[in-house]
């Protein structure tokens, strides 16, 4: 297991993968792809042209009609994509160390992250074998089947902060379902995505059913207009789950948008100051504030807020930030200086509205795309609509139970919240009445809160859910076949 630091990190040409075969994608953009630990330089980003997209596009179809993998006997589908796993599995040291290098995430986490790539392909396989895909009843005396038929070729587009990890899941689920699957990876970090084309060529995937095609905003519209995708399963910003929308209303085609939020960390007053510190620290410095589940907005009671923040900062002040291909480091550096300028500006207006930024860590002084986790006190909870995405939250003091629902459910996104708390009884009751898909008591980690519970988000935060069952179902449409029982 390499431990190299961010300039030793050997960077691969970027690869196309259609049906089949491996390609360099044919067009340089004008943005360039960066060491996020350095701030160098490392490639210009390419897109596949438009003639490999539809090279592309027609290897899927042509699985599709053939009929090839979606008629696959069962065991043998689970067994394809059991070597799949298993191909993964040997090459997750290298996925973890090229997402932690392209993305700045600390390479701690996506090795962790790594029981995900390796193992959605069993939870996969396990709905594929639980008869979910096949059920028959008793209709008065006559056969009645139900059959989850895959929808089609399924489009996948993952966002940049744990892109692999997007991937294994969204992927795993669609090709159990049986669709043939294009995925696009965010163009600003694709390594690791990349690997999987060696991993399913190595498995002895069959030509088309699994392709990678790489590009931005462009490449990704072509893809989710053309009528031979079928579904699309989205983890990304507001701006482009809309876009997804628009472009599939029209064929009337089913799309997964997960699309963010600007999640409560409530504080009520019985919570234990400790404990409720380690998490907020956690959840404003996890994936270095860039994930869709962090602290957005930190909501506590008006009696605890400046020792919780004391001790907020206190602990921020000893997270060690630096090179996220170090073992050592515990929070990164922003994937890109575009997104660090952004952040900045983010921070900036907060402070126009009469905020307060309260700062700790200590930053390295050799470059790179580093971001002290900041606090923001004063700001009215309408000039803390928008999601950050970076580690910068947002300061609210409350009295009432019902001025926390109020702040809580006080912007239109609806992803995620936290309470920390003594009274955990009384707090899932507050819970059902806090607008988010999950709300988690007592529990600031990255992992939902169980394996097989749903993952569902609430206004702009995403349309549709996913999670272990969810996801795979997501890839199917029902088919209904039965002889009509005797009236008389």
């Amino acid at each position: 297991m390499s431990d190299l630091p961010s300039t030793q990190v050997i960077v691969p040409d970027l690869c196309d993968y259609i049906a089949g075969t491996f390609s360099r994608p044919a067009v340089q953009l004008e943005t360039w792809l960066e060491n996020p630990n350095t701030g160098e330089r490392t490639q210009p980003q390419l897109a596949t042209d438009d003639a490999g997209i539809e090279r592309a596009l027609a290897a899927a179809w042509r699985v599709h009609e053939s009929g090839m993998w979606a008629n696959m006997p069962i065991d043998e589908r689970a067994d394809v994509l059991a070597a799949f796993s298993a191909e993964l599995d040997k090459r997750k040291d290298r996925i973890a160390e090229l997402d932690a290098f392209a993305t700045g995430i600390v390479i701690r986490l996506t090795r962790l992250l790594n029981a995900i790539v390796v193992g959605a392909w069993h939870l996969a396989n396990a709905q594929l074998k639980d008869g979910w895909v096949h059920t028959e009843q008793d209709n008065r005396g006559k056969p009645l089947h139900i059959y989850r038929k895959p929808w089609g070729p399924a489009l996948l587009l993952v966002a940049w902060n744990a892109p692999s990890t997007f991937l294994a899941h969204k992927g795993a689920n669609a090709l159990a379902a049986g669709c043939p699957t294009i995925l696009k990876p965010t163009e600003w970090a694709p390594y690791g995505c990349d690997v999987f084309c060696e991993a399913a060529h190595a498995a002895g995937l069959p030509a088309g059913v699994f392709q990678i095609v790489h590009g931005g905003a462009d490449v990704g519209r072509r893809l989710v207009s053309d009528p031979r995708i079928r579904a699309i399963s989205f983890t990304g910003g507001v701006e482009g789950g809309r876009s997804i929308a628009t472009a599939c209303a029209p064929q009337f085609k089913p799309a997964q948008l997960e699309m963010g939020g600007n999640n409560p960390v409530i504080i009520m007053e019985d919570a234990d100051l400790d404990f409720a510190a380690d998490g907020v620290v956690s959840l404003l410095t996890a994936l270095n504030g860039q994930w869709c589940r962090a602290l957005g907005r930190l909501i506590v009671h008006e009696r605890l807020q400046d020792a919780l923040l004391e001790k907020v900062l206190e602990r921020l002040d000893r997270v060690v930030i630096g090179d996220s291909c170090d073992m050592r480091t515990e929070m990164g550096p922003l994937i890109h200086s575009a997104h660090r300028a952004k952040i900045q500006r983010q921070l900036d207006r907060l402070i126009a509205k009469g905020g307060t930024a309260h700062s700790a860590g200590k930053l390295p002084n050799d470059g790179g795309h580093f971001f002290a986790p900041t606090l923001v006190t004063g700001v009215s909870s309408a000039d803390a609509q928008d999601e950050i995405f970076g580690p910068v939250g947002t300061v609210h003091p409350f009295t009432t139970d019902e001025e926390m629902l109020t702040l809580a459910n006080g912007t239109p996104y609806g992803l995620e919240a936290y309470i920390f708390t003594g009274n955990e009884a009384k707090a899932l009751t507050l819970g059902e009445r806090i607008h988010a898909g999950e709300v988690k008591v007592n529990g600031p980690t990255i992992m939902s809160l169980g394996l097989y519970a749903p993952r569902p988000a609430w206004g702009l935060s995403g349309m549709g859910e996913e999670g272990t069952i969810e996801t795979f179902r997501f890839f199917c449409n029902t088919r209904v076949v039965g002889v009509e029982p005797s009236m008389a």
